[in-house]
């Protein structure tokens, strides 16, 4: 992914005597804040009982030796690492409980950006500490994020310390666990994100991948993680190197924690910054995409809505989809020309033309080829049409007429060779391409193409905190809390992972033979699930066979390079679902229709049921 921002990198201090000093020191060596403990680490509170309970003065530094911004822009605060909310002694508990709301109501005053804890090893050790942060961020006023400092390790390791009630030796848990426990009793609030440790002994790729699909803010980084290169200068391995390559997409930044082994600090930033950079990538679609990363877009309906003109020009820059489409009618009227029996012209209909780049395409496949075709350009849009009828007297002249009509209500004066349309959707047939296609069927000699011939959509199963989160805060007063759960959304997915691959779902054809079409479906797709995970939705794609073998995808294992026409849908699910690995994930899929609309719904029935989301389509529908 692009990275159009410089390097973010933190200094972490174990302690802090002089802040200006840390801060100066930070800043001498090129980082960009410090990470600080909010109060000396030794200097313990005693609330409850004991000598430290009436001890006089401020337990730690005034809020006067910094200025407000800095305050926000310069420091993170750490939490004291000996607080533990979640003791069973009751008055370490209640200490803990007091001395943690003291530190965070600190933070809160200082008005910092965000504080990072250590979460313990167990998934149900960090009840009580949830539900005291899932408090604090849920309140309107608070102003920081939390960012909790979790280990990425290789979880398959074996503690032989034998608790007297066990039999055998104690797994350690995997530390996705003690988040996904964590985050889950949190609601997955969005203001509660991930300091991930890197440590030596990397988890397998697929478990890292997991974390892709989380809010990781940024990668904790140790000193001792580094290796001297020949040069003598610090670089990672090529296994560290490729995990910052893979967060590098998510936007995230780098905390350095450790003593430096070199002449100075400023090193580890130089090398981090080398790395950063040589991520950014500035392909077609990279381009085309920055700023969209994750963002939630409402599908089009070009149906029922008239396109603006910066829509059209922003989809005709697509180097791909004309390029492949004007190759498919080239192999169409080479196609049509072998089957003639005299000559005459090849009559081709582009239907939903648009400001005719369709028109253009077929136009440059019949001049390659020495034939005389004859187009219809049917468009609907009156402002379109406005540009399609310029064109036509300034370029195209006689070779094209210009027709404004809904193509359903079109009567042609005479039979189609071709008919060619990009009715295509981000799930092939959502912006209602099998109605148009169907009504037009009729304008079509027996032995004509069409172009596309078919398109098929295809599901994965994602986990991706960063889109449930997207979902849960729209709003609309008219609506609803959860009917944003049951519309489905355009989206250039980053922050996710793929709990499997993508399996197709309904299959379109054209010409449809059938002389009663019926373009409802119904599918029920499984999926395997390969490890433990959340599930908060589905990623949404289609390929398309233009003709013969030439396609578009969107589809990850067949994506079309550089297109940029097409991003994902994601369907959402109300609740994130908890998968086991080894789970059967049964995903049931409706394509519905009326007379007025169309509309999806979707459920699970495996490894738990939930309820169908849309029912007939009261959240979402596609007009006709």
């Amino acid at each position: 992914m692009t990275n159009p921002r410089p390097v973010s990198c933190g200094l972490d201090f174990c302690s802090a005597a002089n802040l200006n000093s840390c801060l100066a020191y930070a800043n001498d060596s090129r980082y960009d804040f410090v990470c600080v403990p909010l109060v000396h680490p030794l200097y313990k509170r005693e609330f409850i009982s004991g000598p430290a309970k009436n001890r006089r003065g401020p337990f730690t530094r005034p809020d006067l030796i910094l200025n407000s911004s800095e305050w926000s822009n310069l420091i993170i605060g750490k939490v004291s690492p000996f607080i533990n909310v979640d003791s069973t002694d009751p008055v370490v508990r209640k200490n803990s409980e007091k001395t943690l709301t003291q530190e965070l109501s600190l933070a809160s005053h200082f008005g910092l950006s965000a504080v990072t804890l250590k979460l313990r090893n167990a998934a149900n050790e960090n009840i009580n500490l949830a539900r005291i942060i899932y408090d604090k961020v849920s309140n309107n006023n608070c102003v920081f994020q939390v960012w909790v400092q979790v280990p990425m390790e290789n979880p398959i390791r074996q503690s032989y310390s034998f608790r007297a009630s066990e039999e055998s030796p104690r797994v350690d848990e995997n530390p996705w666990e003690w988040w996904n426990t964590f985050r889950a009793v949190c609601d997955f609030n969005k203001k509660i994100g991930i300091a991930l440790i890197v440590s030596h002994d990397l988890p397998d790729l697929e478990e890292i991948d997991r974390w892709l699909g989380e809010p990781v803010r940024c990668l904790v980084l140790p000193t001792t993680l580094f290796l001297t290169n020949k040069k003598g200068y610090p670089v990672l391995s090529k296994a560290h190197q490729a995990i910052v390559k893979k967060f590098a997409a998510l936007e995230i930044q780098f905390i350095l924690t450790g003593a430096t082994r070199y002449q100075s600090i400023s090193y580890y930033h130089n090398y981090l910054d080398f790395l950063w950079k040589s991520c950014q990538t500035n392909g077609t679609v990279e381009k085309f995409a920055r700023g969209y990363e994750d963002y939630l877009q409402c599908p089009l309906q070009p149906l029922s809505d008239n396109l603006e003109s910066q829509t059209y020009e922003i989809f005709e820059k697509d180097p791909v989809k004309y390029r492949e489409y004007q190759n498919a009618i080239y192999e169409a009227i080479k196609t049509t020309v072998s089957k003639l029996e005299e000559e005459r012209k090849i009559i081709i209909m582009v239907v939903g033309a648009g400001r005719g780049p369709l028109v253009t395409a077929s136009l440059n496949a019949a001049k390659r080829l020495q034939q005389e075709i004859k187009i219809y350009a049917v468009e609907k849009n009156p402002n379109a049409v406005i540009t399609l009828e310029a064109i036509q007297r300034d370029v195209w002249k006689d070779l094209v007429t210009v027709v404004s009509c809904d193509m359903r209500d079109w009567n042609p004066p005479e039979k189609a060779d071709i008919i060619v349309s990009e009715l295509l959707g981000s799930f092939g047939d959502n912006e209602l391409s099998p109605e148009c296609l169907d009504n037009v069927v009729k304008f079509l000699k027996d032995d004509g193409i069409n172009i596309p011939q078919s398109y098929t959509s295809y599901i994965a199963p994602v986990q991706s905190s960063k889109l449930y989160n997207e979902v849960k805060q729209l709003k609309d007063r008219d609506k609803h809390p959860l009917a944003h759960f049951e519309a489905l959304y355009v989206v250039h997915l980053q922050n996710k992972y793929d709990i499997a691959k993508p399996r197709p779902v309904f299959t379109f054809t054209h010409p449809n033979a059938d002389p009663v079409a019926d373009n409802s479906r119904y599918e029920t797709i499984t999926f395997p699930v390969e490890q433990n995970c959340s599930l908060h939705g589905f990623s949404g794609y289609f390929t398309a066979i233009l003709y013969k073998n030439i396609a578009l995808s969107i589809e990850p294992s067949t994506y079309s390079t550089d297109m940029f026409s097409w991003f994902p849908l994601f369907f959402p699910l109300k609740e994130p679902i908890q998968l086991k690995a080894g789970d059967e994930l049964a995903v049931h899929f409706w394509r519905r229709c009326d007379s007025k609309k169309v509309w999806y719904e979707w459920c699970l029935s495996k490894p738990i049921p939930v309820p169908i989301h849309n029912l007939t389509g009261r959240s979402y529908t596609i007009g006709l």
